[in-house]
């Protein structure tokens, strides 16, 4: 490709909206331009490496068995009220009618689809098992786009599924989409960690979250350096600490004027906040497949004053498709005081209320004797309070978020906390699919069992997103050799008066191209300043510039992006020469890619 043929340019400066450094350079290097909020065009460069890392997955994904198929983006509603989802998943759904006024869908994901074919397509345990995948376009109507591809509203996805006759062939094709995720990011260039994951609206028993380690991530993880424990905070398990066995002693009412949070509680009762039980309070969305507006409950959410509450926890306990914080007059129409509340002398103590009320109780607090907690009046406090001795719960769960020096559950070792994006994820959905489409098999005795399912998806948006936040410096991107869109920036820096140097670089181009080798060739009438800022703003793995002056010196000058050293090239070298660096770019991306241990 030549650049003056090359559709797009680049920029002096990233737009104002732009505030990570990925962001900013693949505006500023001409990969990306922006539409809408979260909506992204992917120009020439951009739509390359788009192709670079697609290929990639197509290789990993084709070498454990799977086989591409591609399935729709609108989708009839009819499959999703039948999964459920259509009432489980809020207004990130992006929900159309046709001309007839028949509910669609655009997809997030295509579960029910596969669901459909599979139902459709599988009779017998002979056919099993498969791995289907597809790569393809989703909308996700998220109400927070930002950081450029990281989160984005319309994105491409590698999407497969596993289909099994038993839980056992689930977790042998598992294992071996979890080696191929991390064998698509070594070939990428990163280096990213598997943890357990919340299984979120997915469904399913088991999941994995792939994530790149990097400050402008939104997810917060927990991890072990002792023992190697990992996972997301929405769902990371820490030891508690244990409270002292006590005899039970009897509730006593004490005043405690103006102490409305649990710190206050403490520091006029001088007592440790583990000493204190605090009620949190939510709306819940339980989905309902025979009520559709779905009334919400009071979440009435007790956790040990020593400890935050995890919202994921704490919805997932429920199954609620979402949480918001109660209003103080949802509170007060339970019966409970704002700051002073607590499930006990709940009854009569305010008006009825509308909806139903669920006591959701940590399971620190029955192992936790007597607690201080409201006593649902203004300044008081109860004394000594007992579960199950002076109220009951709905459920027992654990509710508690993990944090940075919490105790591993593994090995009692302090954790520590970091951040990561999100870069893929790999689900057992089990029967969870199966169940709703009655997808079904019929085994060896002619006996129908239920197909067992995986999921595994990954963002190649976001990912290149990820290798660009990696790859770059202070004068622009760095790709690595596999995913780059071009692999050698050639520059021409005309003579005075002489066609040498154009003749020899429109030469050396074909020679480039005829050797297989991909080459971004600028021939320009621009500076040899732009012309080297461009070069490293774009950031192809390796340059060569033909000039007057290196021809002089006997050949073209060659640097490598990541390097500060020029050398001449011999020009009769220069093809065979330009072939051996990028096959030692290559094998040192190849030597990445290693077994990882399972992290189960």
């Amino acid at each position: 490709m030549k650049l003056s043929d090359l559709f797009g340019q680049t920029l002096r400066d990233a737009p104002s909206e732009a505030e990570i450094d990925s962001h900013k350079l693949l505006l500023r290097a001409g990969f990306i331009r922006p539409l809408g909020t979260g909506i992204f065009s992917y120009l020439h460069l951009g739509q390359r490496c788009m192709r670079k890392i697609e290929a990639i997955l197509r290789e990993e994904m084709d070498k454990i068995g799977g086989q591409e198929i591609s399935m729709p983006v609108v989708q009839p509603a009819d499959l999703w009220k039948e999964s459920g989802r259509w009432y489980s998943i809020g207004v990130e759904l992006a929900r159309l009618q046709d001309r007839n006024e028949h509910d669609m869908v655009l997809a997030m994901t295509h579960e029910e689809v596969v669901a459909d074919l599979v139902r459709r397509e599988v009779q017998s345990y002979k056919q099993l098992p498969r791995l289907v995948y597809q790569i393809q376009t989703k909308f996700r109507d998220e109400p927070r786009p930002r950081a450029g591809l990281i989160r984005v509203r319309e994105f491409t996805m590698k999407d497969g599924y596993s289909l099994d006759a038993d839980w056992e062939g689930l977790e042998k094709q598992y294992r071996a989409n979890y080696q191929a995720y991390f064998n698509i990011y070594h070939r990428c260039g990163l280096k990213p960690i598997a943890v357990k994951a919340d299984s979120g609206m997915m469904g399913g028993k088991l999941a994995h979250e792939y994530m790149y380690l990097n400050p402008i991530g939104e997810d917060t993880l927990l991890l072990c350096d002792h023992c190697g424990y990992s996972a997301n905070r929405q769902v990371a398990n820490f030891q508690k600490p244990v409270s002292a066995p006590e005899e039970l002693k009897p509730i006593e009412k004490v005043k405690t004027p103006g102490c409305k949070s649990i710190e206050d509680l403490a520091n006029f009762l001088k007592i440790p906040k583990s000493k204190t039980a605090k009620a949190v309070f939510f709306m819940a969305e339980i989905p309902n497949e025979t009520d559709p507006k779905k009334p919400e409950a009071f979440i009435f959410a007790i956790i040990r004053g020593d400890m935050e509450l995890n919202e994921t926890k704490l919805a997932n306990a429920v199954k609620a498709r979402d949480l918001r914080p109660a209003t103080e007059e949802e509170i007060q129409a339970i019966g409970a005081v704002p700051g002073f509340a607590s499930p006990i002398h709940l009854v009569g103590a305010g008006s009825r209320p509308a909806f139903p009320m669920l006591i959701i109780v940590d399971d620190s607090i029955p192992a936790s004797p007597n607690l201080v907690a409201g006593a649902n009046e203004a300044d008081y406090h109860l004394l000594n309070t007992n579960l199950p001795r002076d109220y009951t719960a709905d459920l027992v769960a654990d509710l508690a978020a993990a944090d940075e020096g919490s105790l591993c559950p593994q090995c009692g070792q302090p954790l520590k906390s970091v951040r990561g994006v999100e870069i893929g994820n790999i689900f057992q959905l089990g029967t969870r699919y199966s169940d709703s489409f009655n997808c079904t098999y019929l085994d060896r005795d002619g006996q129908p069992k239920k197909i067992i399912m995986g999921s595994y998806g990954i963002g190649v948006g976001r990912l290149l997103a990820c290798i660009a936040e990696e790859y770059h410096d202070e004068h622009g991107l760095t790709w690595p050799v596999t995913v780059a869109p071009y692999q050698i920036h050639l520059v021409l820096l005309r003579g005075k008066g002489s066609p040498q140097a154009e003749e020899t670089a429109d030469r050396l181009y074909a020679d480039l191209q005829s050797a297989g080798m991909e080459v971004l060739y600028d021939d320009r009438e621009e500076s040899p300043g732009v012309k080297f800022n461009d070069a490293d703003l774009i950031g192809l793995p390796l340059r060569l510039t033909v000039s007057e002056r290196a021809l002089s010196q006997g050949g073209v000058e060659c640097k490598l992006r990541t390097s500060s050293e020029k050398t001449i090239l011999p020009l009769a070298d220069s093809v065979q020469k330009s072939r051996q660096m990028l096959d030692s770019l290559e094998a040192a991306i190849r030597s990445t890619v290693v077994q990882v241990e399972y992290n189960g």
